[in-house]
Formats: structure tokens, sequence, C-alpha cells
């Protein structure tokens, strides 16, 4: 716990066999108190290794729900196992586990009720190994998202995210995509329901065993992006009413 409010740590897997150990070991579970793993129908030993590294709570997907409904599922255990802030880590070692208690910290004073770990702060994506194509397409995509939003994120495509239980609770996750769009539609929800959202620098890793989605889905998910951010717009004017801006206040799962 930090400051009364437990934090549970959520890992949408899929084939992590390589990277969950390492990933699992740089975790401070000193004020994480529990980890819930989902495994996407994985055809590694990603759950039989995490069962002998003793995460608390692992759920197996028997058919492949997609990164999106990877997270629906974390995000819903989460809940029900009454997290205050829970933070998902992909398991890949994308992302460095050691900004969890910078992340925590943020919500638990109350000061933000989400934190993304951003790779374009500072020179952390290119040094980091980012392909050129995805910088360069994760900078135009961010630029138009702010100016059509009306926000100043400065990045939109980080998987390495904090929120607040408040905040799961009110939006609409569950009505997004399944797919990898699913992220942005989530910070778009966010800014929606009247939230803000706190950014710090975070390092990144591109390498071989780690998740990356390749150049034709890339295309689809940036189509996505510029759809959501659209829509985000048109419903801001009362053009549109779409469904995923339909907010759950109070949401509890018992």
């Amino acid at each position: 716990m930090l400051l009364g409010k437990k934090i549970v740590v959520v890992l949408p897997a899929y084939n992590a066999e390589k990277t969950l150990e390492q990933t699992f070991r740089e975790i401070p579970l000193d004020i994480v108190d529990e980890l819930v793993l989902v495994d996407d129908a994985s055809n590694d030993k990603t759950v039989e290794l995490a069962r002998s590294l003793g995460v608390h709570h692992i759920i197996k997907h028997e058919e492949n729900k997609g990164y999106g409904g990877n997270q629906k599922t974390c995000y819903n255990k989460a809940l029900e196992i009454g997290a205050d802030i829970v933070i998902m880590l992909h398991p890949d070692y994308q992302y460095t586990p050691k900004l969890i208690y910078s992340m925590a910290y943020i919500i638990a004073n109350g000061v933000y009720p989400v934190v993304l770990g951003s790779r374009v702060l500072g020179r952390g994506a290119l040094r980091g190994g980012m392909p050129l194509y995805k910088y360069i397409a994760n900078r135009f995509l961010t630029l138009f998202q702010n100016y059509v939003i009306g926000q100043k994120l400065s990045e939109y495509h980080s998987g390495y995210r904090a929120f607040s239980a408040e905040v799961l609770r009110k939006i609409n996750y569950e009505a997004n995509s399944d797919d990898f769009v699913f992220d942005n539609q989530m910070l778009s929800q966010i800014f929606m329901a009247g939230f803000e959202i706190a950014e710090i620098t975070c390092p990144t890793k591109y390498f071989r065993e780690a998740s990356s989605i390749n150049f034709s889905r890339s295309v689809r998910y940036g189509f996505g992006v510029l759809n959501t951010s659209i829509k985000h717009r048109l419903n801001k004017w009362g053009i549109l009413k779409t469904k995923i801006y339909q907010n759950k206040i109070d949401r509890k799962i018992i």
C-alpha cells in the first residue's frame, strides 16, 4: 500500500515467457499489494511461469480476445479485488517497473488521477530503439489529437499507464474496441469525463522479444486514432452521441 491506497499491477500478457520474469523481478512489491496477469491464449509457458513466480491472480483466456479485450479483463479483476490504484505494466520489459513508485505516488497524493509513462518526453523513444517510422507517426498523431481534442499530451500511445479506481469505475471502457485502439479510446474517455492526465519521462526498450505490431496493423491503428479524435470532437459539439462516452457513474464490481 501507499498512503493507505491499495495498489494493483495488471499485466496483459501474450507469449511473454521470455520477458515476464525480468519484468516481475523489478516490480516494487513493497508497495504493490497484488499482481493480476491475464494471458490472452498464449502458445508458450507464460501461465506456468507466472504461477512459479507467485503472481497472485492469473486468468487465462481460452481464445485470444485482443489487446483491448485483455485489458478489459485486467481492469475488471483489479476493481473486483478492491484496487484503489491500478497500474498497467506490459510484461515484455519494454517499460521499466521502477517507475511504479512515482506513478503511484502522484495518484495516491491526489495530484492527478491518471499518469502516463511518456517515451517522448526527453529522448527515450529513439534512443531506446523505436523505429523511425513509428516515431514520426507518433508525433503526427499526437499533434493531430492535441489539436482536435484540445489537450497537450506529449504522446497518446504509451502502454504504461496508472489510474485511480474512480476513473476506471466512471468511464465505459468495456464499450471500447478489443484491438490496439482501445488505449486511445480510453484516453479520449478520460478527457471527456473531465479528468486530467499527468506524464512522466519513461525510457523504453525495443528488442526482439518486446511486443510490437507490424506495419499494416500500425496503419490500421493510426486510422483508428484519427477516427477516435474526430468522434471526440463531434461528441463535444453534441453532433454525435457515441456509446463509449456514456460514463458509468459509480460503477462497482462486487
